[in-house]
């Protein structure tokens, strides 16, 4: 009965002839058949034959090694021959303004942008600025090429002038967005950026996405870097977290509750750098007076902490 309610059903028949082991024919068979109305035994069906010979065997070619000191085993990241001249802040601005000139959905603009974010990586921070100072204009569409090239750069100069230009308020909200959500994606993050952006962190603009994307930059730092915690610049991004907990993540109303939770988001995302916050998690997770929002968004907290500190200890009868 289970078989008359099938809509659809399929069949394939293949016979192969095997000599000295090499396939030398196959014949196949397959059916389609489809139901449109089963209880009334209506359909279609289809039938395909096909047959594959072997018409000929080629003598065996040698395989050439010629060349092949050139090859090499890499992922599949898109790479750009390393510039070996030096890179000058005049000719970046010249590129800059090719780019304003060019047709926004070419080939050629796509190659200068990725020109453009290569050469960013060649210039130090005095000359980013320089280049920002004589290339900070918008082109048609009030489309500005350097703003969308530095959060590919992924140098610390970059970092540092765009960390420059949202705190001078020199960039469109958007654009700040976009700045922040980008640091999750620096490969090689370095201490000196996250100096940098911690200050941000103070600010009372600081949102969702600054405290997001420094915290990620933070976890993927102390990936690299087993004993991050002992560096100044994320113990400076701790420490201002640490603050808005206020030791037990006291609730004082309905915004700083809102604040207290996206606080405890960007402390669970630090990962390694968290450890030295765990007793106040555990403070703040254990309190019964608290709402049960913050309770649960600090023990959601610990996912990165090592499991070394999220002993019983710490979390003492928290749903007791």
């Amino acid at each position: 009965s289970q078989s008359e309610q099938q809509i659809v059903s399929s069949q394939l028949e293949c016979v192969q002839s095997i000599r000295d082991g090499v396939l030398e024919e196959a014949k196949c068979s397959e059916s389609e058949r489809a139901r449109l109305f089963p209880q009334q035994g209506s359909g279609a069906e289809t039938q395909t034959r096909s047959v594959l010979t072997l018409m000929h065997v080629e003598t065996e070619t040698l395989y050439s090694k010629g060349g092949s000191e050139d090859l090499y085993v890499t992922d599949i990241l898109y790479e750009r021959e390393v510039t070996k001249r030096e890179v000058t802040g005049a000719e970046v601005t010249e590129l800059v303004w090719k780019l304003c000139l060019a047709h926004s959905a070419s080939y050629e603009t796509a190659d200068l942008f990725m020109t453009l974010v290569f050469e960013l990586r060649h210039l130090s921070l005095e000359a980013l600025r320089a280049l920002w100072q004589r290339s900070s204009f918008k082109c048609r569409d009030n489309w500005q090429p350097l703003i969308d090239a530095l959060p590919s750069c992924a140098t610390e100069a970059c970092v540092v002038l765009m960390k420059d230009l949202i705190a001078s308020g020199e960039v469109e909200e958007d654009k700040v967005e976009h700045f922040f959500w980008s640091f999750a994606f620096i490969p090689n993050p370095t201490s000196g950026m996250i100096e940098s952006l911690a200050p941000l962190l103070k600010s009372p603009r600081a949102g969702q996405s600054c405290f997001l994307g420094v915290t990620a930059l933070v976890h993927r730092f102390c990936s690299a870097h087993s004993s991050c915690g002992v560096i100044p610049a994320v113990q400076s991004v701790m420490r201002t977290l640490g603050k808005f907990l206020g030791g037990n993540c006291t609730v004082q109303n309905p915004e700083h509750l809102s604040k207290l939770q996206l606080v405890l988001k960007a402390i669970g995302n630090a990962g390694l750098a968290a450890a030295a916050l765990a007793p106040a998690l555990s403070s703040c997770a254990a309190l019964r007076s608290h709402p049960m929002e913050i309770r649960l968004a600090a023990v959601q907290a610990f996912r990165r902490i090592p499991c070394s500190l999220r002993v019983s200890d710490l979390l003492p009868h928290i749903w007791d």
